[in-house]
């Protein structure tokens, strides 16, 4: 079973993150973690955070001469804001006395909760009248140990010939026009990483560029759609036993965990509900000739998204991702005081003012950790060559 956890805190020394039930024998590169994470740090929108952090793995355990070793594998990323924080934020030592202006306000003007965050609710659960104990954790600085572990997992499914790609859809009020090609993944990686924004079309990308320029000047933060694909997924990962087996269920509430996502769709989604089925459902069809690459069954439309009751059938994964503007605001909404219980206007933090960019490649990572773990259920999970062997005795039985 492939689990993972991640732990540290947005201005603490590091972030750290394990998983454990990764095969033995996989040649681990580290330039393509550190790659996926340089990927997460760009994106039109981004706050000046990132001109501060270079996120870099470091390898603590479960890798030896660039293999892994089948135990858990533990990454950490190093906190470079830390050294602006470190009075503040020390794990052990108290505050001191003699703060500075600017460390008094990240200390102590944390009482005003920011509507749409987790300030409130993460105080009331933990009893902390500091909003500073919530926050820190609840920053979606997290995703960068999210995005080493998937950058891990992607390794493998490159192995198999799995290749993902993801490119931004809607920022705000500005949405790409329906019918874009997604049927050349190079194309569209080409395409995508030369985008401040992702988008596949740029005329539609200078205007969200313009859209995020807008938001900004007035204080405010735009959210957004972002899609998904994964291709050269095998038929039969998931089930359909048990409700937990379903592997959209598995990939839309994975995803659902990241930062400000607030909707998921599979395939065409919500727009199924206003169709009639014989529109819908993608028409099987047979390849005599077709050879051990999985496609003797296939469709000539891919509706359903590439998962069927629950299980991968053979065609490409298309998911989106729906993501709420930004909590932060630089101008702040009212809301109340937790000490004084008057009204306020909400704390101000250092932030981006849109993530739908990021919001892709952190998506992207998200998928390759559920798509591995399906993987690894189907195929077996100790070793390398155990694993090779059973998928190609797999493609090569398949009826």
């Amino acid at each position: 079973m492939l689990t993972y956890l991640t732990s540290g805190e947005s201005h603490g020394p590091q972030l750290t993150a394990v998983i454990d039930g990764f095969p033995a024998g996989l040649t681990l590169d580290i330039d393509k973690l550190n790659f996926q994470l340089a990927r997460r740090q760009k994106g039109y929108g981004r706050g000046g955070r990132m001109k501060i952090e270079q996120d870099q793995v470091r390898i603590v355990s479960g890798v030896r001469s660039g293999h892994t070793m089948g135990g858990p594998i533990t990454f950490v990323i190093l906190n470079r804001d830390w050294t602006n924080w470190e009075r503040i934020m020390h794990p052990v030592n108290d505050m001191p006395d003699d703060l500075s202006p600017r460390e008094k306000k990240l200390a102590y003007d944390t009482t005003c909760p920011r509507p749409g965050h987790a300030d409130l609710p993460g105080a009331v659960k933990w009893n902390h009248h500091d909003m500073r104990n919530v926050l820190e954790r609840a920053s979606a600085r997290e995703t960068a140990a999210r995005v080493a572990l998937g950058a891990l997992a992607r390794q493998l499914l490159e192995h198999f010939g799995v290749t993902i790609a993801s490119h931004v859809v809607r920022i705000g009020p500005v949405a790409i026009e329906a019918g874009y090609d997604i049927s050349d993944l190079e194309q569209v990686v080409s395409i995508t990483e030369a985008s401040e924004v992702r988008c596949l079309n740029k005329i539609t990308g200078d205007r969200m560029i313009d859209a995020i320029d807008a938001a900004r000047e007035t204080g405010d933060s735009l959210g957004g759609i972002a899609e998904v694909i994964i291709r050269g997924l095998p038929i039969g990962l998931g089930g359909f036993s048990q409700w937990y087996n379903r592997l959209d269920g598995r990939l839309a509430g994975a995803l659902m965990a990241v930062h400000s996502v607030k909707g998921v769709e599979i395939g065409l989604g919500f727009e199924m509900a206003s169709c009639r089925g014989s529109e819908v459902h993608d028409r099987l069809f047979y390849n005599q000739q077709g050879d051990r690459k999985r496609k003797r069954f296939y469709r000539k439309t891919n509706n359903a998204g590439g998962i069927e009751g629950g299980i991968t059938n053979g065609e490409d994964i298309t998911v989106r991702v729906a993501a709420k503007p930004i909590s932060t605001l630089n101008q702040p909404l009212e809301t109340v005081d937790v000490i004084s219980k008057e009204p306020a206007m909400a704390m101000v933090e250092r932030s981006d003012n849109c993530v739908v960019p990021t919001l892709a490649v952190i998506c992207e990572a998200v998928a390759a950790l559920v798509l591995t773990e399906a993987f690894l259920e189907k195929f077996g999970s100790d070793n390398l060559a155990e694993i090779e062997r059973n998928y190609r005795s797999f493609l090569d039985s398949e009826f």
